[in-house]
């Protein structure tokens, strides 16, 4: 059930594991799942995260930003907590292979305790523009024409040279008989 393929970025808000650590809650962090692991909920994401942040995101007044990009295998996760509209960096980690095919989807769990977990909006953008070629009207009626004409024109002169070079063989042939 916890097992999952594709990118997971967290909002851990709780400590379970020993409270002493240096990490201060809540946290954010990634992770890539291949199917066959999940996230450690005791060990909060440790062994399996790609990097993380601390990020007071409970009880503010203010609605909380996260801001997820993924260009060129390099995956940046930025936070906006203050209500200031300035996205401070979270982690930025280089050589992350995500696999292909994308699915998006929210979710929560509190374990023993309760808490409050709302989604206001989701914006997807995709970042790769694809240029879109010149559409080929064709020639138009005066480049026809002039094409036409040169076509013309050089298979006029190849006959030309043909018939030069025909006249000039058989008169050398001729030559060697008499």
């Amino acid at each position: 059930m916890d097992n999952f393929t594709g990118l997971g970025v967290f909002v851990d808000t709780y400590p379970n594991e020993e409270k002493h650590l240096e990490r201060i809650f809540p946290f954010v962090l990634a992770m890539v799942g291949n199917g066959s692991i999940s996230y450690d909920h005791e060990r909060d994401g440790r062994p399996t995260e790609l990097g993380g942040c601390n990020a007071m995101v409970r009880n503010l007044k203010q609605d909380t930003f996260l801001f997820i990009r993924y260009v060129r295998r390099r995956l940046t996760v930025m936070i906006d907590i203050d209500g200031q509209h300035e996205w401070r960096d979270c982690l930025d980690i280089p050589g992350v292979r995500l696999p292909k095919g994308y699915y998006f989807g929210a979710s929560s769990v509190t374990g023993d305790l309760s808490d409050n977990h709302d989604i206001i909006s989701l914006k997807l953008y995709q970042l790769t523009v694809f240029r879109i070629g010149l559409v080929d009207e064709g020639m138009s009626g005066i480049a026809i024409f002039f094409a036409v004409l040169f076509s013309m024109l050089g298979l006029i002169f190849l006959i030309v040279i043909g018939l030069v070079v025909y006249s000039h063989w058989k008169e050398n042939r001729r030559k060697r008989f008499y």
